[in-house]
């Protein structure tokens, strides 16, 4: 049985501003804090997720107290903590009118400081905390920097407790995009511990899958090192070895839609500890009847734009022709607008999910010694905590419309964490493959979930009380999440029959 902790509170993030601090003098933050750990206004962000943590149930017994340390639990004291949030991008293109913020696509930096005050808590004075994520390709991280409030939180910690907290940008590239095509790229300094090379060979989920590697693309425009790092027996990633070498991760997504996977969560989340994203498999080219994955059915026009793609990738990857493909952009975009599937952005995507959980598994079991596959569980436990405070729906994971929710999740099994996560978006597990397959996979297994009723929850509506204990059956919100256009129709959960309830 796993235990999810769930807080409810208000939606949104008004009144409350950089560094994010708690705004109450909870015992166990006096004591980290001082006379500061009440200072501010009131911050319903930060109790949610001190009540997301209590509802897991970690370090039950103190809870209340000055000693109360609920990440203690996991990790010992003087050991290396590294927060891993959802700074995809630094911008919503959904701020045009259509209902969506930037807050509904990144972790904010009111949930990413209070757990940084807990991760300080368990990793005391001698022990580490730092902030590490690859974002896109075209984030602006110094405008992250700025939204997200890292360097008020980083100034607060060295004046109040002469610690530190290092902020990594984890990508070795920038690019900047026009119309779609990438016209600039800056070398960055990337990790500065590096990458370690994580080769799954045959227990990758890809393994057995009968997609063809040669039809895999990435995140670039040369398809060369998505095929070769997935073919010949391997099935290999690049990783962040500052995620890989932490005594403990702590995972920070956001609650939205996703275009390839039909949610992002936990699972999705670690795509951002990778060095070189074009060792992802994204999608397969090609039509389903082609043995693809790119679109559904072969309408002339999507294998003409395929074909099209295919022919400019090469010219792309050297910088040619690059207003000629530009222009082509914008003609399309006028003409078909975006609605279109496109790149695996449906339902039967049958690759990214596969990405997905290969990266799950390449991190619960590897640690600084190495990757143990043979490990009859997972090496290393990962704490998700889940910012479901305004979450997204539709064109997520880029372009979400806001959705008010007013949930932080919590738990140390991401299949759990996420089924609940998907019971307040009003959508069915096992319609999508990133939750079912691993649930029905014999391993090396990446959770010990194999059923809903694996789950228990521990749900808390406000301070001053107990958790609830509910099954999974009873988490839900008052209405259904609206789905990446993809998706629509092929993820919801079916309406319980009449006369059922």
């Amino acid at each position: 049985m796993k235990r999810v902790g769930l807080a409810r509170c208000r939606p949104g993030y008004a009144g409350i501003s950089a560094p994010w601090g708690p705004g109450k003098a909870y015992p166990e933050i006096s004591r980290l804090l001082g006379d500061a750990a009440g200072a501010g206004p009131a911050n319903d962000v930060y109790a949610a997720v001190r009540n997301a943590l209590h509802g897991l149930g970690l370090d039950a017994d103190r809870f209340g107290s000055p000693d109360w340390n609920p990440i203690g639990a996991l990790v010992e004291p003087g050991k290396r903590i590294v927060l891993k949030p959802n700074l995809i991008r630094h911008w919503n293109p959904a701020e045009d009118g259509r209902g969506g913020t930037v807050e509904s696509v990144i972790t904010h930096g009111a949930v990413l400081r209070a757990v940084a005050d807990y991760a300080m808590i368990a990793a005391g004075p001698e022990g580490s905390v730092a902030i590490a994520e690859a974002p896109q390709m075209d984030c602006d991280f110094d405008r992250i920097r700025e939204i997200v409030g890292l360097d008020e939180i980083v100034s607060f910690y060295e004046e109040t407790l002469s610690r530190d907290l290092e902020v990594i940008d984890l990508r070795r590239e920038a690019v900047v995009f026009k119309d779609g095509i990438i016209a600039e790229r800056k070398a960055l300094p990337g990790d500065p511990l590096g990458y370690r090379a994580v080769d799954l060979g045959d227990r990758s989920f890809f393994s057995g899958s009968g997609l063809d590697p040669d039809r895999f693309r990435g995140a670039d425009y040369d398809p060369g090192p998505t095929a070769e790092h997935h073919s010949g027996g391997r099935n290999a990633y690049l990783l962040s070895e500052t995620v890989l070498s932490a005594d403990l991760v702590i995972n920070l997504p956001k609650l939205k839609t996703h275009k390839k996977t039909g949610v992002t969560l936990a699972l999705k989340n670690l795509v951002g500890i990778n060095g070189d994203k074009n060792w992802l498999p994204h999608h397969s080219l090609g039509s389903v009847d082609e043995g693809g994955d790119e679109f559904p059915e072969s309408r002339w026009i999507d294998r003409l734009r395929s074909r099209a793609t295919e022919i400019a990738r090469p010219l792309l990857a050297r910088g040619r022709l690059l207003k000629l493909f530009q222009m082509v952009r914008k003609v399309e975009s006028a003409t078909r607008g975006d609605a279109f599937i496109r790149s695996g952005n449906w339902y039967g995507n049958r690759t990214t999910w596969r990405m997905c959980c290969d990266l799950n598994r390449c991190l619960y079991y590897s640690d600084k010694d190495g990757l143990h596959l043979d490990a009859p569980e997972p090496v290393r436990t990962v704490l998700t905590v889940v910012d479901g405070i305004l979450a997204g729906e539709g064109e997520g994971p880029l372009a979400p419309t806001d959705v008010p929710l007013g949930a932080v999740i919590a738990g140390d099994d991401p299949i759990a964490v996420d089924l609940v996560a998907v019971r307040l978006m009003g959508f069915d597990e096992n319609k999508l493959a990133k939750l079912r397959e691993p649930m029905r996979d014999e391993g090396p297994r990446i959770t010990a979930v194999r059923e809903a009723s694996d789950v228990r929850v521990g749900e808390l509506a406000g301070e001053g009380s107990d958790p609830a204990d509910r099954a999974l059956d009873e988490i839900s919100w008052e209405r259904v999440f609206v789905p990446h256009a993809g998706w629509v129709g092929h993820v919801e959960r079916d309406p319980a029959p009449r006369g059922s309830e």
